[in-house]
Parts: structure tokens; sequence; C-alpha cells
């Protein structure tokens, strides 16, 4: 191995070691301090799961996929994208329920497991078009800002949240506390997601492996793991509802959110990136978002062997794009 490549190596891994070290210290004080200040509005654990928790622990991916999109590399903002989708089903769900099994207790999930798998489907049928231009971010950004209204609405007027138990509150004294954090774990998001951008890219160069397999497995891997600290610690506490609307709400806001400013900004063309982000990795995505509903629809827990089986199947998906992708 020449020494340049290994230099490159050492740079690449050092500066995504410490972009994700960022990404998972500034998502835990956004969304401890996101919590704390809904938590003051008196805003219900349904809303915090599905809005402020999921875009406090979106913000790695939507800044590294805008970053990487204004610097001519939207295989990388797309890649991220279908990546921490695949990665917040069957890899954090996987994995949480192989910790501690997850059960179903509020009968809205169901009505935002169908908008998640409509979301997703409208998504696929973009990229297939082949183009996301300014009109469609901005339809995709007022779609959001309507589930979001919606659910708001409904959660106030009459519709089931179930009981839980009481949270620890996040540790701070004061409002003006939580925001200095809140600005602070935005500032560590934005640096760490520079690193991550900058160390992939690195490394893709240094190995000659497509950026679209970077974003799919190492950035979505890094930028999903807010959502895993954050799944963690909620279903340790038992609150497994706040579990599936952080995975649910995530991947609605990576799609609707992250696609939309990223396509405002500057349009996304599918002739710009890999053919098998459309041919291939977005109809994975949509299978696991079926496939996800379809469980929860069907049962009322995910277990461990349903965990395992879904964690496999994340292994082996990362197996499979590197085996496909990059040997030659």
């Amino acid at each position: 191995m020449e020494v340049g490549l290994i230099e490159a190596f050492i740079l690449a891994g050092g500066a995504i070691g410490f972009g994700s070290m960022l990404l998972v210290k500034g998502g835990d004080w956004t969304v401890d301090a996101a919590v704390y200040v809904a938590q003051r509005f008196g805003i219900s654990q349904l809303i915090i799961g599905f809005t402020i928790l999921a875009f406090g622990t979106s913000l790695p991916e939507l800044i590294v996929s805008i970053l990487s999109n204004l610097r001519g590399s939207p295989g990388i903002a797309v890649g991220n994208v279908l990546g921490s989708n695949i990665a917040n089903i069957a890899f954090i769900i996987g994995f949480v329920a192989i910790a501690s099994p997850l059960v179903k207790r509020s009968k809205a999930i169901a009505r935002d497991l169908v908008f998640m798998v409509l979301v997703t489907c409208l998504f696929a049928g973009l990229l297939v078009y082949g183009y996301i231009g300014y009109l469609a971010g901005a339809g995709m950004l007022a779609l959001l800002f309507s589930y979001i209204f919606y659910q708001y609405y409904a959660a106030t007027h009459g519709e089931e949240i179930p009981e839980s138990e009481d949270d620890d509150e996040p540790g701070f004294q004061s409002m003006g506390r939580a925001l200095i954090f809140l600005g602070l774990g935005l500032f560590a998001i934005a640096i760490g997601a520079e690193f991550l951008v900058r160390g992939a890219r690195i490394g893709a160069l240094a190995i000659g492996v497509p950026e679209s397999v970077i974003a799919l497995s190492l950035i979505a891997f890094g930028t999903s793991l807010p959502e895993l600290s954050t799944s963690l610690i909620a279903a340790k506490k038992g609150h497994s509802d706040m579990v599936f609307g952080n995975i649910i709400g995530s991947n609605v806001f990576n799609i609707l959110m992250i696609m939309g400013v990223a396509a405002m900004l500057k349009p996304i063309s599918s002739s710009m990136f890999a053919e098998q982000l459309v041919n291939f990795d977005v109809w994975v995505t949509l299978a696991v978002s079926v496939i996800f509903a379809a469980i929860l629809f069907a049962r009322k827990s995910i277990g461990r062997y349903v965990g395992m089986t879904m964690f496999a199947g994340y292994i082996l998906y990362n197996i499979y794009i590197y085996a496909i992708y990059v040997t030659p």
C-alpha cells in the first residue's frame, strides 16, 4: 500500500471518527434541550416523538445532504437519505428490540406508518422521474408542515394518547440553559457533518468506492447514531411509542425536509448519481418501510427474534452493496 493511500486512510478515518463523535454529542444536546423546551410548553410525548425528537435527530442527515448537494455530490445526498431510512428501521429498530423489546401502545402509530409509506412512494416516484426541482422541493416542505399541523390538531382534539411513565427530565435548571445547549448542539452537529462529509469523500477517492455506496452505508450509519442513542434511552425507560415515533418521524423528515430543502437550494437530477440508487436502493427502502408497517399492523410488539432478523437483514444489505458495487 502506497504511503499516500495510507495517509488518506488516516485522514479519512480521523475526520469520520471526529465528525461522528460531534454528531452524536450534538444530537444528544439538541434532543435533550428540545425535549425540555417542549415539556415546559406542555407539548405531549406523542408530539415530541414525531416532531421535536424526529427533527432533532434528523439534523445530521439534513446538513450532510445539503452540503453534499451544494458541492456537486447529489449521490451522497440521496444515498444518505435512503441509507438512513433503511438504517433507522432495520438497524435501529432491530438493535433496540434485541436490547429491549418494543410494545406498540398508541393507535395513532398506524396513521403515521401509512403516511411514511406514502411519502417513501412519492420519493421513489420522483427518483424514477429523474428530477426534483424547486417546485417539487417546495411541495415536499408544504406536505411536511401540513402533516405536522394535522398531527398536532389530531392530538389536541380527542385522539387517543396512551398514558406512559413519567419521563426523567433533561438536566437543565432553566430555559436559558436549555437554549444555550440547544445552540451548542446544533453547532456541534454542523461541524460534525462537515468533518463526516470530508472524511467520506477522502476515503471514497482513496479506495475507489462510489460516493453513493459510502453514503448508503458509512454516512447513513454515522448520521443515524443520534436516532440510535435516543431510541435506546427511550426504550430502556419503557417509552416504546416514543421510539416508533422517532423512527417514523425521522424517515418522514429525511425525505420531505432534507430532499425538499436540498432541491430548493439546488435541483437534483438522477443523471448526476449512480443508477443503482434508482434501480435498486430506493426499492429496498420502500420494501423495508412496507415490511416495518406490516409488522406493526399485524403485531403489538417487536421482540428480540424479529429484532435479530431485522438487524441481520441490515448487515446483509451492506455486504451486498459493497460486493456488487465495489468489487471489480
